[in-house]
């Protein structure tokens, strides 16, 4: 496979950010008012791009793919569990992101809701089958189209009316942290399938990192912003009285399917940790028609829970490869599984689903974290690992 550049990186992972999904979830912290969402937006997302970060320098540094290096943690057939899970989450993701997009693009152009699903479908697969090295003019076009418009979505919001008492029941703030923390969390599987294979995978994690984190604020502020600004939390009807007309359905468009893409294309490189049967690229697709199938026949309105879910799965999997990696130096790549993490990963989960119930101004992702690091560093001084080689 080609090596991308950092700049190409950088691209990818700003099309990740631009998502109608995080534009539809930063409408949830409107309640909370302007300055207390935006601080809720910021906090949450420097806790969850720090895990991102972490986890891609995983990758960069070893080579590897995202699920490969969860194996150095949870062993080979340990790993094989969240590489499982991974994909599952990845296809539900495909899912929310059509469905999204082709209801979104419905109110805009009125067709029926499966003739989006397939638009938008078919637009992925061909994504996927020119590849991500090979996206090249096409990539940049697509980023540069979706910046100005975005920008013309902003003036659209901030500038063309008044604040409002935003409706909807307010969540608290620790909530909303962990809310803002979810989205970056979502992607920690994933960032070490595009890094591993830059020319500079540090330099390129990074980039792709910050700019994510970046882009992801910025998306949950359009979102809040819209809901305060103009009291609608139809972000294609705002286009519609903005009279964007065809900038809005390219926005829409185009923002699915560039977020979308990288879902459906890292479950297929997860697939392959499954399986040396499986081919990534036949799996991407396979997994975008799943995920097309779903999304015409279930409703996926809300997805708060579903992100929750993530987070609790997801959150104690880093702290144990963080814990591992950076502080206790310990590989097991090469044993078939390590009980001893499983088990702390399994406290964690727990964990992460209790704190749900205690407000905290952090949310629960980081509390968590912490626990799950600590036990990591208590489990290696009461009983140290013996050297497999």
């Amino acid at each position: 496979m080609k090596k991308t550049s950092t700049f190409q990186n950088g691209l990818i992972w700003f099309g990740a950010g631009v998502s109608l999904a995080e534009i539809l979830t930063g409408t949830a912290f409107a309640p909370l008012g302007m300055a207390k969402g935006l601080a809720a937006i910021v906090i949450g997302h420097i806790i969850g791009c720090a895990m991102m970060l972490l986890a891609g320098l995983i990758g960069g540094r070893t080579g590897r793919s995202a699920m490969e290096t969860v194996k150095m943690s949870f062993g080979q057939k340990g790993g094989l569990l969240f590489a499982f899970l991974n994909v599952l989450q990845l296809v539900g993701w495909t899912a929310i992101m059509i469905y999204d997009g082709a209801l979104a693009i419905g109110g805009i152009l009125t067709v029926s809701h499966w003739v989006w699903c397939l638009v938008i479908g078919a637009l992925i697969i061909l994504w996927i089958a020119v590849g991500i090295t090979d996206l090249g003019w096409i990539n940049k076009l697509t980023m540069a189209a979706l910046f100005v418009l975005t920008l013309v979505l902003c003036k659209v919001i901030f500038f063309s009316g008044n604040a409002m008492d935003a409706s909807g029941e307010a969540m608290t703030f620790g909530a909303a942290v962990e809310l803002a923390v979810a989205m970056p969390l979502s992607w920690l599987p994933l960032i070490s399938d595009y890094t591993r294979d830059a020319e500079k995978p540090v330099q390129a994690t990074w980039v792709s990192v910050i700019v994510y984190g970046l882009v992801s604020c910025w998306m949950y502020v359009i979102g809040m912003g819209a809901a305060i600004f103009t009291g609608e939390y139809d972000i294609a009807v705002i286009m519609v009285k903005a009279g964007l007309g065809i900038a809005a359905l390219v926005i829409l468009v185009f923002s699915t399917v560039t977020t979308t893409f990288l879902d459906a294309w890292s479950a297929g490189i997860s697939a392959e940790s499954l399986s040396e049967k499986l081919d990534g690229r036949k799996t991407a697709i396979a997994v975008t028609v799943i995920g097309t199938a779903a999304a015409m026949l279930f409703p996926m309105d809300d997805i708060t829970g579903f992100l929750y879910l993530i987070g609790s799965v997801f959150a104690p999997m880093i702290a144990v490869q963080i814990a591992d990696h950076f502080l206790l130096r310990r590989d097991r790549f090469a044993v078939a599984a390590d009980s001893r993490n499983l088990i702390i990963w399994l406290v964690g989960f727990v964990a992460y689903r209790l704190l749900m119930g205690v407000d905290t101004p952090v949310g629960y992702t980081l509390p968590d974290m912490v626990l799950t690091v600590v036990l990591c560093i208590l489990a290696e001084k009461l009983h140290p690992t013996q050297k497999t080689n």
